[in-house]
């Protein structure tokens, strides 16, 4: 395994949208092209793109994979 790489908490996993993207509830200003990880430091996806008020902001990810999914009401990080 390589050197852990501090990762800073930008919100948490709620829901998987009829297409198939993350939705992530924002806690940290983030931005489209992001990549998001797990607490295990796991590839979850990328950004694609910022919704909704700017004082309570959602994210709309892209899974890396199937298992992405296993996030949701978990915390994630970039």
């Amino acid at each position: 395994m390589g050197p852990k790489i501090a990762r800073r908490p930008i919100g948490t996993a709620i829901h998987v949208a009829k297409s198939g993207r993350l939705v992530i509830k924002a806690k940290a200003d983030i931005r489209a092209g992001e990549v998001v990880f797990d607490e295990r430091g796991n590839k979850v996806g990328k950004v694609l793109e910022v919704i909704g008020p700017t004082r309570s902001p959602y994210l709309t990810v892209i899974p890396a994979n199937e298992e992405s999914k296993r996030v949701i009401g978990r915390l994630v990080y970039s």
